[in-house]
């Protein structure tokens, strides 16, 4: 039996969500002269490398990009970043993953970063698949899809463009 893929965000839909989240983040961020950017490793990276690339068009705020390895299907064991915790401590951070599913990435992430201290600390999600195991939230979201727990939601991103399916 084959998995039905129905799409939920086109490559055009995606690009304009991606644009909305880089203007909300830049707005949230209105006062810092510099920022990082945080992708948890895989798509979360992917998306994150998007949203910099909006910000660096649109605004003058030095970014740092920063990939953040977290083993997904353990997120106990021990997550490192792309770059030392000094180049992030004290300073606005956004974490940036693709699809927030039952919130188990994302809130390893964010405990890692507590670690530090931070200037100011928002999340965002291409995604928020509003059926979560932990209470964790995003701070800025693209699409918020209510799902059941068989469904799956996974984001495709390709040269050509991107997309998003439910199945």
């Amino acid at each position: 039996m084959t998995t039905k893929k129905n799409v939920i965000l086109s490559s055009l839909q995606i690009e304009q969500k991606t644009r909305r989240i880089a203007y909300q983040i830049l707005e949230s961020n209105s006062k810092e002269k510099e920022m990082v950017i945080a992708g948890i490793n895989g798509n979360g990276f992917v998306f994150a490398n998007k949203l910099a690339a909006i910000l660096k068009e649109i605004s003058s705020v030095e970014l740092v990009l920063c990939e953040v390895y977290i083993d997904k299907k353990n997120p106990l064991n021990e997550i490192s970043t792309s770059i030392a915790p000094n180049a992030y401590k004290n300073r606005s951070l956004v974490l940036v993953d693709d699809v927030l599913n039952s919130g188990s990435t994302l809130i390893h992430g964010i405990k890692h970063f507590l670690e530090v201290p931070l200037k100011q600390f928002k999340t965002a999600v291409l995604v928020n698949r509003n059926h979560k195991k932990y209470p964790v939230k995003a701070d800025f979201k693209g699409l918020s899809l209510s799902t059941s727990i068989q469904e799956h939601i996974s984001v495709e991103f390709e040269k050509g463009g991107a997309k998003a399916y439910l199945m």
